[in-house]
């Protein structure tokens, strides 16, 4: 987080800049607020396991908007900090954990979701039981706090820079303040293989798997739809049902692409940057950090949108939230349904698809 990010500015600059940062601000509270709610007042929601990491993570990015944006966005549109050095420690380590966090949560998402579909189901019940998402989503929280407010308070990010941070803490010309965090090499390094680059490749393998089986289960299903026609009603009924699955598992395999292409464009730029900058002598510009860290802070507000919004469970939970419980958007009857919408059987093993 480097100075300089709004001096020279305009009014009118100024003022499209506030307008952006509070939308993406608001859209992130109320997006992550709508998730949590809907979780909580769903019956049929809560008992999906993957719900427990999305609501973890909506929690993770409500606090990222609500304890780390507006102090950003202050300083950038003031382009002055004015909160003391003691805060600015405490801020930037609640950035670090609350971000870091907030990525783990979508590594641990791709996780369950690679073994409730690439796995048996068995498997899958054997590997996420309660103890262990427990578990999982502790140290979603945990870890981070082993890179952030350990390391930040102790100052070890500052060793060897101390000089260069304090020239930059203070703008003579300006007569201003900034809430300035430089990392050096070894903090770099660490911080940045910790928050991103072992999630980004757990996710990476997960998601590519998912897409690989999700692909295969479609073709399978149209090679056994072209094999025989249906030829009485009895054969009607699962033939709607395997089409309506390949639709789903088509649309599940470009959805993933969707959010694998959102987390890269959002936070790759930070994280090549924060690792490449240290190694040349920290010459990247401060308006090119502060873009890379408010793209990464986006994809708090976008979380929302790609992991619930895209889904039918929560849209139907978000109508009835937002109408007031209108009656019309209540789940429809599945009396006689003999198998969930969300499975696809082949060869005598059940997938599950959320």
């Amino acid at each position: 987080v480097l100075p300089s990010s709004s001096e020279g500015f305009g009014v009118a600059e100024r003022i499209v800049l506030l307008t952006f940062i509070s939308a993406v601000i608001l859209m992130a509270i109320l997006g992550n607020l709508l998730v949590m709610v809907a979780v909580c007042r769903d019956r049929q929601l809560r008992k999906i396991k993957t719900n427990y990491f999305i609501v973890s993570l909506a929690f993770a990015d409500l606090l990222v908007s609500v304890l780390v944006m507006p102090f950003g966005a202050i300083e950038l549109v003031q382009d002055n900090w004015i909160y003391g050095e003691m805060f600015c420690l405490v801020r930037t380590s609640l950035d670090v954990l609350l971000t870091t966090a907030s990525i783990l949560h979508l590594c641990c998402i791709s996780l369950d979701r690679y073994y409730a579909i690439c796995c048996q189901p068995l498997v899958y019940r054997n590997k996420m039981t309660p103890l262990r998402i427990a578990v999982m989503l502790g140290g979603c929280w945990v870890i981070p706090t082993f890179i952030s407010f350990l390391p930040i308070m102790q100052g070890w990010n500052s060793i060897g820079i101390i000089d260069l941070i304090q020239q930059r803490q203070f703008n003579k010309a300006s007569n201003s303040t900034y809430c300035i965090f430089m990392v050096n090499k070894p903090y770099a390094i660490t911080c940045s293989v910790v928050a991103f680059y072992i999630p980004f490749l757990l996710m990476v393998l997960a998601y590519y798997r998912i897409y690989v089986t999700a692909r295969e289960h479609a073709h399978q299903i149209r090679v056994l739809q072209r094999a025989g026609a249906p030829t009485d009603d009895r054969q009607h009924h699962p033939d709607q049902h395997s089409t309506h699955r390949m639709k789903t598992e088509t649309k599940a395999a470009k959805t993933l692409c969707i959010i694998m292409g959102c987390f890269c464009l959002c936070w790759a730029p930070f994280f090549i940057t924060n690792i490449v900058d240290p190694f040349i002598n920290y010459t990247v510009p401060g308006k090119l950090w502060t873009a890379f860290l408010w793209l990464g802070y986006i994809n708090s507000g976008l979380n929302p949108f790609l992991y619930a919004f895209l889904n039918k469970s929560f849209r139907r939970a978000f109508l009835i939230i937002l109408c007031c419980g209108d009656e019309r958007y209540r789940r429809p009857s599945i009396l006689g349904q003999t198998v969930p919408c969300s499975t696809t059987t082949i060869n005598g093993s059940t997938h599950v698809l959320r």
